[in-house]
């Protein structure tokens, strides 16, 4: 065989192996292509917009113009757990609640997260609110909120939410959708009447997640997104005083690279 038959041939087996790697990203939904922008160089997040120097009021600030915004569902959090083991979980869970001592939701006791969280107290929580290019970073320790919040909680809570809590036993296999349905629709018979209270389940109630850690993050469409922590100071550290500053309440705050 000549050396340009040769050529022509590895030119074309080249080209084949082009097609076939282009068609094979199409086929398997190739999105690296895909990008939003985000804000630009003129909306700066950084030490100096803090609107204050510990981060719940500065949570508190941003959740609030999240929540003036149609469309976001402020209080919609995603929470990580882990279990004995280290293998993660993740789910989508609604913030009930935040104070200087943390942050608050409500959840089935028997559910994964429940046990995932009784094996290792500790989790992580994140908000998102795209249309801002925002988003917030818990890491903390976890612990149960009293029996009477829970019950005061319950009680606020509309009607067929309460029941729902009685009728989902969260994360067990069922049967199917109908006898989900059918469940629910005893028990709307059972608890019709507006002066029959319904019972609070015991495997139902709150936890408190009291961060150790929380990030405030601002996306750049240059990709140098902006991100400012709180945190506490581990035990003995000493710090850079040039990029560790010294916040309220025993927290301090760092500028991180994106």
């Amino acid at each position: 065989m000549s050396a340009v038959a040769r050529r022509l041939i590895k030119v074309g087996l080249t080209n084949l192996h082009k097609t076939s790697y282009l068609q094979t990203r199409n086929m398997s939904g190739d999105i690296s292509g895909m990008r939003k922008p985000y804000r630009t160089q003129k909306e700066l997040f950084d030490v100096q917009h803090l609107v204050a120097k510990e981060p719940f009021e500065q949570f508190r600030h941003w959740f609030d113009e999240a929540s003036a915004v149609d469309g976001i569902e402020a209080n919609a959090m995603s929470l990580a757990t882990a279990a004995r083991n280290g293998a993660p979980s993740v789910r989508m869970v609604l913030l009930k609640g935040f104070s200087t001592e943390g942050f608050t939701f409500f959840t089935n006791y028997q559910s994964r997260k429940a046990k995932e969280l009784e094996e290792n107290p500790r989790c992580s929580l994140m908000f998102y609110w795209e249309p801002l290019k925002r988003c917030v970073r818990v890491e903390g320790s976890v612990e149960k909120v009293s029996e009477e919040e829970s019950l005061t909680y319950f009680q606020s809570r509309p009607r067929d939410s309460q029941i729902g809590a009685i009728v989902s036993q969260q994360g067990q296999v069922i049967t199917s959708r109908e006898a989900l349905d059918k469940r629910n629709g005893e028990l709307q018979k059972e608890y019709s009447s507006e002066s029959k209270d319904v019972p609070k389940p015991d495997y139902w109630g709150g936890y408190l997640v009291r961060p150790t850690v929380v990030e405030f993050w601002q996306g750049q469409s240059n990709r140098l997104h902006d991100r400012i922590v709180f945190r506490h100071l581990q035990p003995g550290e000493t710090i850079n005083t040039e990029t560790t500053h010294q916040g309220d309440n025993g927290w301090v705050y760092e500028r991180l690279s994106p």
